[in-house]
């Protein structure tokens, strides 16, 4: 790689940080839900409030793509996503948050479709593949460092909501690299997927399925995001400064998780990691109901990130392979699975609120477990089939 390349690579690299800012959402849900003295479904309706554009907004973004360019795409999501971080600051209420919420969702859809095609147009081959791993470990980064700047900034500057400032001052930065770099970009008159494209493809069982696990994993990933520290404040009694570390716990397993993994499924079979990675998720979420100590908690919260921490690539990449004559078209569906971060905690929520219990919210997250074991059949030891 010349070192043309890598300079054009450094606010790419700068852009996958910030697409880890979206996971800030869970600790920062649980210090909202003390300032505003939020039931559990409004404080579910927060991460929901992120996820859901996911939905909306996954194959739009690709026809945005497609008439201004991967960069400018890049840009916009960018710009978005400055503009959620400084709400915090403009006013700081339930109703100004869930703007945030939503500002943050969709800055982050732009950001998650238009980023990886934006990186293809700079390298390509094998060193694209280890680029993009590099950003995966780069957004990990973010998503586990925030609740850490969280907590420090409540407990040394008596205000967590400093974590937004600081998120903001790299994300004008990336705006400012990525700028003045000069990207050649292919021809924006390549068709671009329509919904009915995309959706036509739901009608295949392979799709589907993965279609459905996405969901499942991310639903599982937001639901312990924000679950995490709950349980640490109801069962053990802990303030949300010391208990907000245990969402810190799970995105460092998850990070691990992947690093490792990436290094296992390429000499492994797909079907054997992915039966050990879904044990690990069920046996941790049955360790939940019984934990009444933080080593137990934290241990199975570890356990789920670093079980979880493959599962979405998996997914995504048999869905890819299965279909290769489609891959805009199923990789906008599976982004749009990304909205099951909106699902899972508003249901946790309800169901939290209706047996005023955190064990509630942890029979919600028992459901995609199920989904993935019940999947384990189906798969079969060619990364690209499943029964």
């Amino acid at each position: 790689m010349n070192k043309s390349t890598v300079w054009k690579l450094i606010p790419m690299m700068f852009s996958f940080f910030i697409m880890g800012f979206v996971d800030l959402v869970g600790i920062a849900t649980n210090y909202m839900k003390v300032d505003f003295q939020l039931t559990e479904s409004m404080a579910g309706l927060l991460p929901s409030m992120v996820f859901l554009w996911f939905l909306v907004f996954s194959i739009p973004t690709g026809i945005l793509m497609n008439k201004i360019g991967r960069k400018n795409t890049v840009l916009l999501s960018l710009v978005i996503t400055i503009l959620a971080l400084a709400i915090p600051f403009i006013s700081y209420n339930y109703g100004m948050m869930l703007i945030f919420c939503c500002l943050l969702g969709i800055g982050n859809t732009l950001l998650q479709v238009s980023l990886n095609p934006l990186i293809s147009s700079v390298v390509t081959g094998d060193k694209l593949a280890s680029s993009l791993t590099f950003g995966q470990f780069l957004k990990a980064i973010a998503s586990f460092s925030a609740p850490i700047i969280a907590v420090w900034a409540a407990m040394s500057l008596n205000d967590w909501k400093l974590l937004f400032p600081i998120f903001m001052v790299i994300s004008i930065l990336a705006v400012i690299l990525l700028g003045i770099t000069k990207v050649n970009e292919p021809d924006k008159s390549i068709k671009t997927s329509s919904f009915s494209d995309c959706f036509k493809l739901l009608g295949d069982q392979t799709i589907l399925l993965c279609f459905i696990g996405i969901l499942c994993t991310v639903g599982l990933d937001v639901g312990v995001n924000v679950t995490a520290p709950k349980l640490f404040i109801e069962r053990l009694g802990w303030t949300i400064e010391k208990a907000g570390y245990a969402t810190s716990v799970y995105f460092l397993f998850r990070t691990i998780g992947s690093f490792l993994g990436a290094f296992i499924l390429a000499k492994f079979s797909s079907r054997i990691f992915y039966i050990i990675s879904v044990t690990c998720i069920f046996i941790a979420l049955s360790l939940l109901f019984v934990a009444q100590n933080e080593v137990i908690l934290y241990t199975a919260i570890a356990i789920i990130g670093f079980g979880n921490a493959n599962l979405f690539s998996i997914f995504f990449s048999k869905a890819l392979l299965n279909k290769p004559n489609h891959q805009n078209e199923v990789s906008g569906l599976m982004v749009m699975g990304i909205s099951g971060g909106a699902i899972f905690p508003l249901l946790m929520g309800f169901a939290a609120d209706a047996l005023q219990s955190q064990n509630a919210a942890v029979i919600v997250l028992c459901f995609t477990a199920l989904y993935f074991l019940v999947m384990i059949p189906k798969l079969k030891s060619a990364p690209s089939e499943l029964k």
